[in-house]
């Protein structure tokens, strides 16, 4: 694998939108988003398709590789996920990637440029959205905050740990005071343990479960062929599949023969809520050890040696850490403990 030198304070970075510019319906966290940017010592560059709904495959994959052919380019950063990335694949030239590697971040529908990044073997970032965790209203999560500094900047270890306060309730972001302050939060529920008390280590590879299904569907699918030995993460989205949906296209994983080459899977906290599906606090709660005990049991089918632990705030929850895609993670059970390095 190949990782990208990083950014360094001063350095140019691009603002992409592979998947839609939703910018162009709500402005006031992508605005927001570029601002905390810039205080990162950033400066964002805007691309065309940045910010614009109603764009082709062909122009957000020249967006992509325009933002990789500009040497003043040392990071690329997606402003949001959406459901259409998956037609750019097909317009992408792995040697435009290739000659110039630069760390990209994002997550959810992004999980198709962080396959095809690892697929021409160049290790990227899961996790961080200009409008998301940098667009946050009142304040950047302090573990997100934490997570994308030592990602972007630093290389070498980096713990995870499980958050103390953390929400899946979405803000209306068409209310601009949403912006003005910060989420309430829930307290925090920890990781869950499952499996043997060995250590694993190994490489990281994964992502938006329904995505890799499309990918599966589409015949995109970018996993190496060969013998592998890595840790699987899996999230799911705010489209909140149920405990049958996941159950089926984990089961679909097994059935490829993909689950049984990992020896230990990540699987993130769950939203249970959104604007569209206002759930109770039971329901909510019932709904995500539903979903745990489907992956668990699901998983357990295929590869019943594997570690599971579940509940990382590595999805689409808030706060999100960042995960090293084609990165090391290490698993210690007895410590209760993760670790990647950036």
């Amino acid at each position: 694998m190949i990782f990208p030198p990083k950014p360094v304070p001063g350095d140019r970075v691009a603002v992409v939108s592979p998947s839609g510019g939703l910018s162009e319906l709500f402005p006031a966290p992508y605005e927001l988003g570029l601002e905390r940017l810039r205080s990162f010592g950033l400066e964002p560059v805007e691309y065309p398709t940045t910010g614009k709904l109603d764009t082709t495959p062909a122009e957000r994959a020249a967006d992509l590789h325009a933002a990789w052919s500009d040497p003043s380019i040392r990071a690329v950063v997606a402003s949001i996920g959406g459901d259409d990335q998956l037609t750019v694949l097909k317009h992408l030239d792995p040697e435009v990637f290739r000659s110039d590697p630069k760390p990209f971040f994002g997550y959810s529908d992004n999980t198709n440029l962080l396959n095809f990044l690892y697929s021409v073997g160049i290790a990227a970032f899961h996790g961080g959205s200009v409008m998301v965790q940098f667009g946050r209203g009142g304040a950047m999560h302090p573990d997100s905050e934490r997570s994308l500094r030592a990602a972007l900047f630093e290389s070498g270890d980096f713990e995870l740990t499980p958050a103390t306060g953390w929400t899946d309730r979405d803000r209306d972001w068409t209310d601009a005071s949403s912006l003005e302050t910060e989420p309430e939060l829930f307290p925090g529920t920890g990781w869950q343990w499952h499996g043997p008390a060995e250590p694993v280590t190994g490489r990281l590879w994964g992502g938006c479960l329904e995505i890799l299904e499309w990918q599966l569907a589409a015949n995109r699918w970018m996993l190496p062929t060969d013998q592998y030995s890595g840790v699987l993460f899996l999230e799911t989205t705010e489209e909140l599949p149920t405990a049958a949906e996941v159950h089926r296209i984990v089961r679909n994983l097994g059935e490829r023969g993909l689950l049984e080459r990992f020896d230990a899977v990540l699987w993130a906290r769950p939203k249970a809520w959104s604007l569209d599906n206002r759930r109770s606090t039971e329901d909510c709660a019932a709904y995500v050890a539903d979903q745990y005990a489907t992956a668990r049991a699901t998983i357990a089918q295929y590869n019943p040696d594997a570690l599971v632990v579940t509940g990382l705030d590595i999805g689409h929850t808030d706060p999100q850490q960042v995960l090293p895609y084609g990165g090391t993670v290490r698993l210690d059970p007895a410590a209760r403990r993760i670790t990647v390095t950036y």
